[in-house]
């Protein structure tokens, strides 16, 4: 069983930027990704970004493409994401998932999930 548990949700204004954690723990070995999903009322779930713990490597959904850097700290066990130039649109409910194999970019390959932050941008 993993642990993640997210922090720095809350609320900016139209332009500023943000940065959430995810903290993972328990049966770290058993994942091999981290990546933050987003809600938007009345859309799909989305990926904003993930990455591989082992290798670093890192990788963007769509909606925030190009404003948004994902990190990951020297234990491996925090990943971070900085978000930038956020609008209204971006207005959400974030959350950290994790999973071991699989394609990135499938939902149901993530068997681990916190419990999500919201995030309010205002204008």
């Amino acid at each position: 069983y993993v642990r993640l548990v997210e922090s720095g949700g809350g609320s900016v204004q139209a332009g500023g930027s943000l940065t959430l954690a995810c903290t993972a723990s328990g049966d770290t070995d058993s994942i091999d990704k981290i990546v933050w999903f987003r809600r938007v009322p009345g859309l799909e779930l989305e990926v904003v970004a993930g990455i591989y713990i082992g290798s670093g490597t890192p990788f963007y959904g769509h909606p925030l493409k190009g404003r948004v850097t994902i990190s990951q700290d020297n234990s491996k066990e925090t990943v971070s994401i900085r978000m930038n130039n956020l609008a209204p649109k971006d207005t959400a409910i974030y959350a950290c998932a994790a999973g071991q194999g699989g394609s990135w970019d499938v939902v149901t390959n993530y068997g681990f999930w916190g419990r999500g932050t919201q995030v309010t941008v205002s204008s």
